[in-house]
């Protein structure tokens, strides 16, 4: 694994993310993708070697076990991984795709020009709504898979023994899972994770949704204060126009014209 590569795509996401999606990065890669690196793989290699039934009936071992493990819990949660980290890199290609329209409208029209973009990493407009829907995507597929896993397995158990009368197996035979409270609690810790992830995206996508609706009450609010001011001063403006005829009506003085016998005298 390329760490110096992995190190500046997290620092990417942090970069455009709120601290809801921060938290949210922190716990994929520290508590999931570290765990399932460093733990799944040797909890999880045992499986089907150490899956021991008492039978010797060629077939029958195969064949039970495909019936409780038809897919590997390890290539699972490396589908959700995979899933759930992709829509963050979508945020960091919009962004990037901002810039260079920007870098292309300034080679065009010079460096003086008009901006097309104020912040090209704020989160507003097209960015906005890309940065929510892949928050959508991602609670969509942490609970996709949060259900598969429970569906697939019939819970998050790992019992002992299994009962297992598949064909070509002679009768109801017995079959042993290797560590199996190993299993349960990387299998709980898993789950858990995937739903306080879950969890953040929803906060976060509260938060974004209150933030731009009070942004928006507020530039509704100063629109209509502005207008009221403007007509306030348009009504004052009238006042004082008209009282300043009526002063300057009053102020001129009425001279009488001089009659005729006084001019001619």
């Amino acid at each position: 694994m390329n760490w110096a590569f992995l190190q500046g795509l997290l620092s990417g996401v942090n970069k455009y993310s709120t601290a809801f999606g921060r938290v949210w990065l922190s716990i994929v890669f520290l508590f999931r993708v570290m765990v399932f690196v460093v733990a799944a793989e040797k909890v999880w290699g045992d499986e089907q070697k150490d899956f021991k039934c008492n039978t010797a009936q060629p077939g029958c071992h195969n064949v039970c076990y495909d019936h409780f493990f038809p897919v590997s819990h390890v290539r699972l949660w490396a589908l959700q991984l995979i899933f759930v980290t992709c829509p963050s890199l979508l945020v960091v290609m919009h962004v990037a795709y901002r810039e260079d329209r920007e870098r292309k409208n300034r080679l065009k029209y010079g460096e003086n020009c008009r901006r097309l973009y104020k912040n090209t990493g704020k989160k507003r407009g097209g960015l906005w709504w890309t940065y929510v829907l892949t928050l959508v995507f991602k609670i969509a597929v942490d609970a996709t898979f949060v259900y598969l896993l429970y569906r697939i397995y019939e819970g998050y158990d790992f019992p002992s023994l299994i009962k297992c009368e598949q064909k070509p197996c002679p009768n109801k035979v017995d079959c042993f899972i290797a560590r199996p409270t190993e299993k349960r609690i990387f299998t709980i810790f898993m789950v858990v994770t995937s739903l306080v992830c879950i969890l953040l995206s929803c906060f976060e996508i509260l938060y974004l949704v209150g933030k731009r609706c009070r942004e928006c009450f507020t530039a509704v609010h100063h629109s209509r204060q502005v207008m009221a001011t403007s007509l306030a001063g348009g009504k004052n403006g009238s006042l004082v126009a008209s009282s300043t005829l009526r002063l300057a009506d009053k102020k001129t003085p009425d001279t009488p014209a001089p009659s005729y016998s006084i001019a001619i005298s």
